[in-house]
């Protein structure tokens, strides 16, 4: 497997939010005993200094899909130092998200992988630019249940999102979480998003969730 680091390229473009110099990301190429190469990259993303949850399981995840023919960019986005409301947070995790995007220069665009807080980055940037597909593992019940104190913390309330799911949308869960999402989540009460429940947390990022992960984006064609 080839991994290329390029950490930071980025830093320091114009916004409202000054860009951080702690972004960095390592793209996996497939590998070259993969049964084939998979045309549509994988983007997995976190935000590690924001919300630690954010990043479990995202690493192997990255490594286990580029040993099945995918490209797999993993992205760890860096925290701005004077985001002072929710919204200047996510448009500065987007802008972020979408220079990286860019520097792959494949012509498919990506399917976005986020979990946790990531997830919330994830919908930011989809409301905005295109993704061949969306999975969302774990992700907050709705955003009016995160604050300062919660986890993941949000500085001012969040909007909630309002985008319509006209491409491949998939939530993954634990069987824990499951009730509270049913409840409160919109995007698991929308009948044209997939579930998937797996076992408990280390499920997720295990076999059984990678496993489920890659049934689900082989019923895609990707």
């Amino acid at each position: 497997m080839c991994a290329i680091s390029l950490g930071g390229i980025f830093a320091g473009s114009a916004s409202s939010v000054r860009h951080s110099s702690t972004t960095r990301h390592l793209v996996r190429q497939p590998s070259p005993s993969a049964p084939r190469e998979a045309p549509v990259p994988l983007v997995f993303l976190y935000a590690s200094r924001w919300d630690a949850q954010s990043q479990t399981g995202m690493q192997d995840s990255a490594a286990w899909f580029a040993e099945r023919g995918y490209t797999c960019l993993e992205i760890d986005l860096g925290h701005p130092e004077d985001a002072k409301s929710s919204q200047a947070l996510m448009k500065h995790y987007e802008s972020e998200l979408a220079s990286h995007i860019r520097l792959l220069a494949i012509p498919f665009a990506p399917v976005i992988v986020a979990r946790a807080g990531g997830t919330l980055i994830a919908q930011t940037y989809i409301s905005s630019y295109p993704a061949s597909a969306l999975l969302l593992i774990s992700p907050p019940p709705s955003n009016a249940t995160l604050s300062a104190s919660s986890s993941p913390p949000l500085p001012t309330p969040l909007p909630e999102f309002n985008f319509e799911p006209r491409f491949p949308v998939a939530v993954m869960c634990t069987e824990n979480e499951r009730s509270t999402l049913e409840r409160e989540n919109r995007l698991w009460k929308d009948p044209n998003v997939d579930k998937m429940v797996v076992r408990d947390e280390r499920a997720v990022s295990g076999q059984e969730g990678l496993v489920k992960i890659e049934t689900w984006l082989d019923e895609l064609g990707f």
